[in-house]
């Protein structure tokens, strides 16, 4: 699967709408997708034709390694994010290669990333919303949020924010997660996975 150099990208950092849900751990991709938009110096506005929140503009250097950028944080619910992620899809015209989720994840230690192209959804469930929607093969920038303490269900764990000792280096984090889409979009899969997987 290659990228297709002259399409836009659209980037979509997966959440839950609502101010009870924006520090939540499942949020993560929100709080990314809100300092993507901020460093291009733009803010999220409603969709006519998908139930979605976007930021249209340029990251990158002036000259070829510039790219058109659809920032995006669906507004349906984490459970059903393949419907928006679709609909924006279609709209851009934007080919799978070049489409990004930024989410949590669990199976990787808090504050790690992983940068990758398709692959399973690890039982996640937007992931697994966008994957029933347009296949497997869309990239995705995992940010490890760990696994919840003793015997608290994975819900509870992702629905509740960061503890107050993550929150210290939260901001480092979701920074260093910025970087590495900027990374993934501009300079591509290989270099970014060489500079931000940990």
């Amino acid at each position: 699967m290659t990228t297709d150099a002259g399409a836009p990208w659209l980037v979509a950092g997966l959440g839950n709408p609502g101010p009870e849900y924006a520090s939540n751990r499942h949020n993560v991709g929100f709080m990314v997708a809100d300092l993507l938009a901020e460093r291009i110096g733009a803010r999220f506005k409603r969709h006519g034709k998908a139930q979605a929140q976007v930021v249209e503009g340029r990251i990158g250097p002036p000259g070829p390694a510039n790219r058109r950028v659809i920032l995006a944080k669906p507004m349906s619910f984490m459970n059903v994010s393949g419907g928006p992620v679709t609909a924006l899809r279609d709209f851009y015209k934007v080919p799978v290669g070049n489409i990004v989720a930024i989410h949590d994840e669990l199976d990787i230690d808090y504050g790690v990333l992983r940068l990758k192209l398709g692959g399973g959804d690890n039982g996640h469930n937007g992931l697994k919303s966008i994957t029933k929607a347009l296949g497997s093969d869309y990239h995705r920038v995992r940010f490890g949020i760990g696994r919840p303490p003793g015997r608290m269900p994975v819900a509870d764990f992702v629905l509740r924010d960061f503890s107050s000792t993550e929150r210290k280096e939260l901001d480092y984090f979701v920074d260093r997660a910025t970087d590495a889409v900027e990374a993934l979009v501009i300079e591509g899969l290989e270099r970014a996975q060489s500079a931000y997987n940990s």
